[in-house]
């Protein structure tokens, strides 16, 4: 196993906690005949990082407790794109033109979060740029909002996935560590989830995109404060599916209507 610091580890242990992680898997069948005095909970930490309703897996992989130590330590976006780019955990940056970090204003107060890269996406190194993005701008723009001045936007993943494929489950737990800090750092004061495998990784749900949309979900910062989240049809979903678009139509103007008393 690679060499971490002590603060590095204690990072990866607060990430967990936050996830929801209360045991972890053993070798030998843990006796449950036997009272356990539950551990005393950890301190918020002071870094602006949120408690999301996210989850780990029990028994994480050391790829993904690298990830969320990696993630832990950067302080200033800059700092968690080198991060990115220097995590070799995963397969995905070997098949990647290029690493696929952010674009727009992080400053805007509204972070959008897709799913992952594609081809035009890959070759350019920016969020969005292809058809799906072109029409993602134009239905942004119908009610106001610029990438150049209104918006940021990511995706789940970095990595263009090898042909355009679904990201698997496990390529989400690998990454979410990165967008669980990218969100931190940010400050959005809205979210933007763009499309089923973004709903469902940080809302933790098993609900399908077309039950989670059109409607505002929250999560909890560590000041205790919520932070909302809307649900929405991922514009390459809408080129499949263009009748579709009129309840992508309703989910814009309820992000208009909360936009506007901000």
């Amino acid at each position: 196993m690679e060499a971490m610091t002590r603060e590095a580890l204690l990072a990866a242990l607060r990430l967990q906690i936050d996830w929801g992680a209360d045991e972890a898997l053993e070798e030998a069948a843990l006796d449950r005949t036997v009272a356990r005095t539950p551990a005393p909970a950890t301190p918020a930490r002071q870094a602006p990082a949120l408690v999301l309703p996210t989850r780990a897996v029990v028994g994480a992989p050391p790829a993904v407790t690298r990830a969320a130590a990696l993630a832990a330590q950067a302080d200033n976006l800059p700092a968690l794109r080198e991060a990115m780019a220097a995590f070799d955990g995963s397969p995905l940056r070997e098949t990647a033109t290029n690493l696929v970090f952010a674009d727009g204003v992080p400053e805007s107060g509204l972070m959008l979060i897709g799913e992952a890269p594609g081809g035009d996406e890959d070759r350019l190194g920016r969020p969005f740029v292809g058809v799906s993005g072109q029409l993602l701008d134009r239905m942004l723009a119908s009610i106001g909002l610029r990438r150049e001045e209104s918006f940021y936007i990511t995706n789940i993943l970095p990595f263009r996935p090898p042909g355009n494929r679904t990201p698997t489950d496990a390529e989400i737990s690998l990454f979410l560590p990165f967008v669980l800090r990218h969100i931190a750092l940010a400050r959005p004061r809205h979210l933007v989830l763009l499309g089923g495998v973004a709903a469902k990784s940080l809302l933790r749900s098993k609900e399908g995109i077309t039950r989670l949309r059109g409607r505002w979900h929250e999560v909890t910062k560590n000041d205790g404060q919520s932070l909302p989240a809307l649900a929405t049809l991922h514009p390459a979903y809408l080129l499949r599916n263009p009748a579709a678009k009129r309840d992508a139509w309703v989910d814009l103007l309820l992000l208009q209507r909360s936009l506007s008393r901000q």
